[in-house]
């Protein structure tokens, strides 16, 4: 405690100078000076999620950014059947299952007959040369390809509840639920009532170990009556879901060790081992009910109980910190990540919009960096389910990571940006089977780099520029040689392969981009696609910006480049307007063309502008806004609207975008962003909200030199913030 107290007068002692505080009222423009600084507290707490049932989309979750566990209304998983469908009377809206994963969390089957990428690939015309894409999807290699490797749930732990009369509980027996995530400790609280017990739990996970904290008062309730169940699944290779099996006992092992603190599970799924490990002064005994599943009893007779749980990819002797050791550790770093990272107050609004935006806002900032803050890109479903098998798409990798710099929390974007130089080798062997120069970063992947075999995603080029914007928004906030020399090679061998995939058509002297190609817009056939706007505009952008690296290490710029970046095509266009792509003009007049991410605004709103006609965009967004089909996009498309239209000087639109009433653009009580019930998070949408509104709050490079430019001046948006960076 009194390091921790400690610490804490130190890190308000480092604090900031009261900052200015960026206020819209009365129709006018003004900035206000304030001598207190937003009360960090109140803003996050005022929107901590309670539930008073059992909500099967929104479940809540605890983590530290490389390891998350997902609990019910127990605050452990007791009632898994309850956040999953019966396949007799599906919920349309889905579900969110109860799962627990880390990042170091995988497994894949057994490939007895050695499939390769080669397999699985075929030839695709490419200006005369023959290139080979892994599209064959559906072969066995690429089912195996696709399919392996795969993300784990790592244990299910609940408790067991009997009533009186010896009879496991059920969720009807369990009564006046209240159960409270208080995001400023990352404390998980959970009250209910069972045969007339008040039941009280705390769960925590500690911000350095992939460890769970459990405190239990039984409320009176017998210790023969209330325990703890731990239980293995198999692997099972699901696209999105919970990647348990059940059914398959006899292809995993599971061998249970009594030690002197606790006990600890060995497990074996074919090559894939890790360690469970369960510690705690209370526990009086371990029943095997199973070949992997045990109850655990604790010696508290009717008094409270704690244990904690470690998960490793290995078994270690290390002493375990206790509950209270977690329980300090998380206040003070949960703490510590909202004093000192950004904050945006909007308390002082009178829209009625106002409240939910600030909810989306805080809790969004909780998600991302329980889900998303590890040393590898995320999934889309985050630590919460398996998503495309629990692969991480790097296209997507802008949207989760991006506000990480924008919001004064560069660390934990820093933490993947490794991950890149790690698999350097691989993405250059791909870009040199295909015949290219430099690195090809692969789309679906996991930790190994190998791309997965696609009809769609082995197409995708957006991704290739990602590691260099990353890379320049390190640069923005620490102009030194060291970060120039970390990222170099990342930053050269990218710009190396995008120069040489552009083609050069004499007759027009132009460079083009594909095809092969599908573009962020992913309606449009990979053998006929070039020029898609957004795609020239982010391959403009990454040279130009690779050309800089060059300059600031004293190198000259290289030829190669400036002569694509100056003769790259124009982005695409008809009748006074921007259009999806060269080969799909028919944006605004064939409605099948207007679904899915309206990525031709992307070029001046993600990105910054660089030569697009700011009228013809205008008159863009505006028929976008009239008449795209937003029932058939994805939750990272609202701040991409968001984005343009706060560029563009319309930041009504920005609003009207950020907060479009569609299904796509739901966010559940836990604060995640529903899709469909295939996806009931989504964390690109939460990390696109955070970018869009760190840019409308703080501005961009360029922007008007006027308090929060990217929010509306109707009079009813008051905006403080604090500590947030413009976006380039």
């Amino acid at each position: 405690m009194f390091r921790l107290t400690c610490s804490l007068l130190l890190m308000a002692a480092l604090a900031p100078a009261a900052p200015t505080v960026f206020t819209r009222a009365d129709d006018t423009l003004r900035a206000q000076a304030s001598t207190t600084r937003i009360d960090r507290r109140a803003l996050v707490r005022r929107h901590n999620p309670v539930l008073r049932q059992v909500d099967r989309l929104a479940p809540l979750s605890l983590g530290n950014g490389a390891f998350t566990f997902t609990a019910d209304i127990t605050g452990l998983q007791t009632f898994p059947q309850a956040y999953t469908p019966d396949d007799a009377a599906p919920d349309a809206r889905g579900s969110t299952p109860l799962v627990t994963q880390a990042e170091w969390g995988w497994h894949a089957f057994p490939n007895p007959n050695g499939y390769t990428m080669a397999e699985a690939s075929a030839p695709y015309d490419t200006y005369g040369r023959a290139v080979e894409y892994a599209s064959r999807q559906q072969t066995p290699a690429g089912t195996w390809l696709r399919e392996n490797p795969h993300r784990l749930n790592l244990a299910r732990l609940g408790f067991v509840l009997r009533t009186a009369e010896g009879r496991e509980a059920t969720l009807d027996d369990v009564q006046a639920i209240e159960q409270t995530l208080d995001v400023w400790t990352g404390t998980l609280s959970s009250h209910f009532r069972f045969d007339r017990a008040a039941v009280h739990v705390d769960t925590w996970v500690h911000p350095e170990r992939d460890l769970l904290a459990v405190r239990v008062d039984p409320g009176g309730l017998p210790g023969r009556r209330i325990g703890v169940r731990v239980a293995f699944p198999a692997a099972r290779p699901v696209h999105s879901g919970d990647p348990s099996d059940w059914t398959r006992p006899d292809t995993h092992t599971t061998v249970a060790q009594r030690r002197a603190d606790g006990v600890e599970w060995q497990r074996t799924l074919d090559a894939t081992s890790y360690a469970v490990r369960l510690a705690s002064a209370d526990l009086a005994d371990v029943t095997g009910v199973g070949p992997h599943e045990f109850v655990l009893t604790f010696d508290s007779a009717t008094q409270p109980f704690e244990f904690v749980v470690d998960f490793a990819a290995a078994s270690s002797d290390t002493t375990l910190p206790d509950v209270t050791a977690t329980r300090a550790a998380s206040a003070q770093h949960w703490q510590a990540f909202w004093e000192d990272g950004a904050a945006v107050d909007l308390s002082g609004s009178t829209d009625p919009r106002a409240p939910e935006l600030e909810r989306r806002i805080v809790l969004s900032q909780y998600l991302t960096a329980i889900q998303g803050a590890g040393s590898l890109p995320p999934q889309e479903t985050g630590l919460t389910y398996n998503s495309w098998f629990g692969k991480f798409h790097l296209e997507m990798h802008w949207w989760h990571a991006a506000h990480f710099a924008l919001w004064n929390r560069i660390d934990r974007l820093e933490r993947s940006l490794p991950w890149y130089a790690r698999i350097l080798p691989a993405a250059r062997d791909a870009a040199r089977r295909q015949g290219y120069a430099g690195a090809r970063w692969p789309k679906m992947t996991s930790p190994d780099g190998r791309d997965s075999p696609s009809t769609i995603g082995v197409f995708l080029i957006w991704q290739q520029p990602h590691p260099i914007y990353f890379a320049e928004l390190v640069y923005r906030q620490r102009p030194d040689r060291r970060t120039l020399e970390a990222y170099r090679d990342i930053v050269f061998e990218t710009a190396a392969f995008m120069a040489s995939y552009a083609v050069w058509q004499e007759p027009q002297q132009r460079y083009v981009l594909g095809p092969p190609l599908i573009p962020a817009q992913e309606i449009h056939p990979p053998q006929t696609t070039i020029n898609p706007g957004f795609e020239l505009a982010y391959w403009r952008f990454g040279l130009e910006t690779a050309q800089r690296w060059r300059e600031r290490l004293g190198l000259p710029r290289d030829a190669a480049w400036d002569r694509v970046i100056a003769h790259l095509a124009p982005l695409p266009t008809r009748d006074g307007l921007y259009v999806n792509a060269e080969s799909a003009p028919a944006t605004f007049t064939q409605s099948s063309e207007r679904r899915d991410h309206p990525t031709l605004l992307a070029p001046c709103g993600m990105l910054p502008c660089e030569g697009v006609d700011r009228d013809m965009m205008r008159r863009t967004l505006a028929e976008v806004m009239r008449t795209w089909h937003f029932d058939e996009t994805w939750g990272w498309d609202y701040p991409l609207v968001a984005m343009t239209a706060a560029r563009l000087g319309e930041p009504e639109t920005a609003i009207d975008a950020l907060l479009m009433d569609t299904q796509k653009n739901t966010y559940l009580a836990s604060g995640h962003n529903y899709q469909d019930a295939r996806l009931t998070v989504y964390l690109p949408g939460n990390g696109g909200l955070l970018t869009a509104v760190a840019m409308m709050a703080a501005g961009w490079d360029g922007a008007p030199e006027v308090p929060a430019p990217g929010f509306p001046s109707d009079g009813r948006w008051t905006v403080r913030w604090e500590g947030l960076r413009r976006l380039p």
